[in-house]
């Protein structure tokens, strides 16, 4: 018996008895039998290269249901908004419209000056309304600037028609038209769109917000006004408003609050021109809280709401323009600013006498020269600009 041919199997162990097995034929299919005899089918693994290109495509199936769903949601946000803004609109006094200087190309790209006008309107009071606040809102886009000039109500000018008076009498005399030339003849820059906040509907729009976060610089305690208790004899034991310094996230009341404190009992100094940075403050924070991701989120829900405090001439797009310049604006690119000049009494009222340097302060929200604070010793009714968000 040749030795290929033993009758047993050869192990390190030793030798194991039995049938050797037979060597496959060069060639033959030695894949395993199932039970009925037959080779069984051994699914081939799939490479590497084809479960990536699967991933991709379930990746991109799943990209494009976020992309669809995000723009149906923009879409209905965007329809919620624009029924608000159309409201707007129309309450806006048609003579208004005659009285803004034309946009020069879209608000996303040209510099653009609008007018904001703050209003009390309210059940409890009683006309002819003045304003209550006065701003000036500049974008320049090109340049990711945005310039906020608080006007002092109590500042004496030239009313046209009307002779020298307080800036907020304007409004009482002939409305937002009026108010729109008035600011055109002391500014001297066209006035391209306005917008006139209903102070007393206010609160609602912040509390939609769901509040908003302002840096408060000092402690402030006010005088007394709009006491929030029930009763006289509480209201007459109330010490005032308070707020502490920092930063703090307000509702729609007590914001409204402190964009109206014109005396601070802590700070004798305080006056209309400090209350006016206090309304810049409340108007950023607002501006902040509207661009937010979360107001996104809800704007199918609360997008006409935004915009029920307001009466404008601007359009959904240019308001969502303004919007997009504004999340463009570093925090070096915010400019606030202030007209001043001295207190004088006449004829028994007490005016803001404007000074030489206002002209200055004009020049630093159109760009043209460079911002300036308020000269040292000119006390808080200098005339000068601020740039960033706070001190």
């Amino acid at each position: 018996m040749a030795s290929k041919d033993k009758p047993y199997r050869v192990y390190r162990g030793g030798r194991v008895k039995g049938p050797v097995p037979s060597e496959s034929r060069k060639g033959q299919d030695s894949a395993p039998r199932g039970g009925d005899g037959r080779d069984a089918y051994t699914r081939p693994k799939p490479s590497r290269k084809r479960r990536r290109r699967r991933w991709l495509r379930v990746a991109f199936v799943i990209a494009l249901v976020v992309v669809l769903a995000a723009a149906v949601w923009s879409l209905l946000g965007y329809l919620a908004f624009r029924s608000g803004v159309k409201e707007a609109n129309e309450r806006l006094d048609s003579r208004a419209y005659a009285a803004l200087a034309p946009q020069d190309g879209l608000i996303i790209s040209n510099p653009s000056t609008i007018l904001v006008l703050g209003t009390d309107e309210g059940p409890s009071r009683e006309g002819p309304f003045r304003s209550d606040a006065m701003m000036i809102v500049r974008t320049d886009p090109d340049e990711h600037r945005i310039a906020l000039l608080s006007i002092p109500r109590d500042l004496r000018v030239e009313i046209p028609g009307r002779g020298l008076d307080k800036v907020n009498a304007a409004y009482a005399y002939g409305g937002t038209t009026l108010a729109i030339r008035t600011v055109e003849s002391l500014l001297s820059i066209p006035i391209n769109h306005v917008v006139v906040v209903d102070f007393s509907k206010f609160k609602e729009l912040i509390d939609t917000l769901g509040g908003v976060t302002i840096n408060v610089p000092k402690k402030i305690r006010s005088n007394k006004f709009e006491c929030p208790l029930s009763t006289q004899a509480d209201c007459d034991r109330w010490p005032g408003w308070r707020f502490q310094k920092g930063v703090q996230t307000m509702d729609g009341r007590r914001a409204l609050v402190y964009a109206r404190i014109r005396v601070n009992e802590l700070d004798p100094a305080e006056n209309d021109i400090t209350r006016g940075e206090r309304q810049q403050a409340v108007i950023q924070a607002i501006a902040d809280e509207i661009t937010s991701f979360g107001t996104f989120l809800r704007m199918p829900f609360i997008g006409d709401e935004l915009v029920a405090p307001l009466a404008t001439d601007l359009s959904a797009n240019q308001l969502l323009q303004l919007g997009w310049v504004k999340r463009r604006t570093p925090s070096s690119g915010i400019l606030r600013c202030r007209l001043g000049g001295s207190i004088a009494d006449i004829d028994g009222q007490s005016f803001i006498i404007g000074s030489e340097d206002n002209a200055s302060v004009v020049a630093m929200v159109e760009g043209k020269v460079a911002p300036l604070r308020p000269r040292p010793g000119s006390g808080t009714f200098g005339p000068g600009c601020r740039v960033g968000r706070s001190d």
